[in-house]
């Protein structure tokens, strides 16, 4: 399950992500009930999986569209169009096979490869390691704790899109979560359709398989991260209701499970990372395999111990990542925060200044009817970078 799960990820994206439209994501400014239109004509979500108003890339002219609720989503590509896609992944043999059985499968992929990698680089923005991986893939080889990282983003994108593509009605096998006494029928009525976690990780546990034995320390590494992704997916699942009635009374309440925003389990994550214990390898002879171990601090009395089911485990020191190498690109000409990461960031080298003009969108209002007008504002602001 291990590295086949990278190297998926990787794969979708360096097939599918040049494609996709430059787009800046901001923080909300509001929410609302109003989203605009990418240029792809796709919908633009903020990273937190929530919707909103984006005022901040608003050009003054788009046109507003209601804000979507469960069931809209586009059905899944059918016949040929759907066989194509699978064709273009580069899976093995029999991932193929189950993406082709499986219509809508292909871009639920896509879209977790694009999801857990639009993470990765919001969670490491402040870091050396960036999650940049173009050119670099090396470090997926690796035992650092980047890598253990890039396996339960990879795995936690994975189940989050595949119980949200379900929900969605974007996924043939398989539709709302099987609350007890919610019958999918009332629930699409409701619009209360529960993401289905339940199908999302059996289905990924077959659709990743296992490549190596329990002998291999590494195989081992990678898995137990692997399932540290999926299981902050699981923390994050909720019970939602909805009151049915006369002036919103709750004569009849309608529950169904939820998942939290991808943004929290991607924050949960990083404490992982930042938390992350260094591991090696014994032999458990009751079992007769081997197992994962994490040595005793220097000085500490006590022996060491296997890791907690929620830890990120690594088994080398990771580089500094402060200068390019087959690993990272280097920290040379990142922006910084002269308050908080430049000295960090930058390595002991410093960084420049330099002064510019920022347009930006302001005073935005919705006319009727319907459109967004907006003025263009200046400001000066301040640009620090590290030296190289």
């Amino acid at each position: 399950m291990g590295i086949q799960l990278l190297h998926l990820h990787l794969a979708i994206h360096q097939s599918f992500l040049p494609s996709f439209p430059s787009l800046s994501f901001h923080p909300l400014v509001s929410p609302g009930i109003y989203l605009f239109q990418a240029p792809s004509g796709r919908m633009v979500e903020d990273l937190s999986g929530n919707y909103g108003n984006m005022l901040d890339c608003l050009t003054g002219r788009e046109v507003l569209t209601p804000f979507p609720g469960l069931g809209t989503a586009a059905a899944p590509a059918q016949g040929g169009a759907h066989l194509k896609q699978c064709d273009l992944l580069k899976l093995s043999r029999r991932q193929k096979q189950l993406c082709r059985r499986e219509p809508g499968l292909a871009e639920t992929l896509r879209d977790a490869a694009h999801l857990g990698l639009l993470e990765c680089q919001f969670q490491f923005r402040h870091e050396r390691w960036n999650c940049s991986l173009e050119g670099r893939t090396g470090l997926l080889k690796r035992g650092f704790k980047e890598t253990a990282f890039l396996y339960a983003v990879s795995s936690a994108a994975l189940t989050h899109t595949l119980a949200r593509a379900c929900s969605a009605g974007r996924m043939e096998r398989c539709t709302c979560d099987d609350s007890p006494g919610l019958e999918s029928r009332q629930a699409w009525q409701w619009g209360v359709c529960g993401d289905n976690l339940k199908y999302s990780t059996k289905f990924l546990s077959n659709f990743l398989g296992s490549k190596r034995g329990n002998k291999d320390l590494r195989a081992r590494a990678d898995a137990h991260n692997t399932h540290v992704g999926i299981k902050a997916v699981k923390s994050g699942l909720r019970t939602t209701c909805k009151c049915h009635g006369v002036s919103g009374s709750c004569a009849v309440r309608t529950c169904w499970k939820q998942l939290s925003p991808f943004r929290e389990t991607g924050q949960v994550l990083k404490l992982r990372y930042d938390s992350a214990v260094k591991v090696s390898s014994a032999t458990n002879e009751a079992l007769g395999r081997l197992e994962l171990w994490a040595p005793s601090r220097q000085g500490s009395p006590t022996k060491g111990l296997a890791p907690r089911s929620g830890d990120l485990v690594y088994m080398e020191d990771s580089p500094s990542f402060c200068r390019p190498s087959k690993y990272s690109p280097g920290t040379a000409g990142r922006v910084c925060s002269r308050e908080a990461s430049c000295s960090s960031l930058c390595c002991g080298r410093g960084y420049d200044t330099q002064s510019r003009l920022v347009a930006f969108s302001c005073h935005c209002q919705v006319q009727w009817c319907c459109y967004v007008e907006c003025q263009q504002c200046v400001q000066e602001e301040l640009v620090y970078t590290c030296k190289h």
